[in-house]
């Protein structure tokens, strides 16, 4: 019987446009004036620029470097843990000042809440920092999600493709791993996580579904119908 849905977010609870036309260019607009402004006095800032320094191999105090290491990174998608850290620091200034409204699809906005109701544990798992994910679900265009999950995961607890970044959220969450659904569009990371023993749901909201023995969904309703049946 499932008793936990984890889900991951680009593609499965929000729009990939939302990120990549919305969310990635205003993290990449404000991030050379956010870092120049808050490398010396603010020591979460300065703590993630050092692991860049490390990452990268730059100067750490270079701040010219540092900035254009996250411009390329941004720019590449990179799922660098210290990059999303610092993009969650600047989204949560764009949502705080109301120039950013997380989205949600109506699907999911609708049966999270039914679901957490019912009873089910809600966790997310997504390569966005934790602030990242708080920050889109707390700002939603529909309200505050955040009252009804129970956690959240991202690539501290390791990388979304590798089976043992699911054990270890199972640990975390402490349940059996057959207990756990996990939502992404992702095909790679459904197979990590049925690899760890999960349960799995497909998403593919656009274009032709695949050809798999994988239970694949439009659609939050069509997950539910899972949800019952197990």
């Amino acid at each position: 019987m499932i008793r936990v849905v984890l889900t991951d977010i680009e593609g499965t609870t929000s729009s990939i446009s939302f990120v990549h036309d919305v969310l990635f260019p205003y993290a990449s607009e404000h991030l050379p004036g956010f870092v120049r402004q808050h490398y010396r006095d603010n020591q979460a800032v300065s703590e993630q620029l050092a692991a860049v320094a490390e990452t990268a191999g730059v100067d750490g105090n270079d701040v010219d470097g540092l900035i254009e290491v996250l411009q390329s990174w941004i720019r590449d998608d990179r799922k660098e843990t210290p990059l999303k850290a610092l993009q969650g620091m600047i989204w949560e200034q764009g949502y705080h000042q109301g120039e950013l409204k997380g989205h949600i699809y109506d699907d999911a906005a609708e049966y999270l809440q039914r679901w957490h109701d019912r009873g089910l544990r809600l966790f997310v798992y997504s390569s966005g920092s934790v602030k990242a994910q708080k920050l889109i679900f707390g700002y939603t265009t529909d309200g505050d999600f955040t009252p009804y999950f129970s956690g959240y995961f991202d690539t501290r607890i390791g990388g979304k493709k590798e089976s043992d970044s699911y054990r270890n959220i199972l640990r975390e969450v402490g349940v059996e791993a057959g207990t756990v659904l996990f939502l992404s569009d992702v095909e790679a990371e459904l197979a990590a996580a049925e690899e760890a023993g999960m349960q799995t749901a497909w998403l593919v909201r656009d274009g032709d579904l695949p050809e798999t023995s994988r239970f694949v969904a439009r659609n939050f309703s069509e997950v539910d119908e899972l949800l019952k049946r197990r």
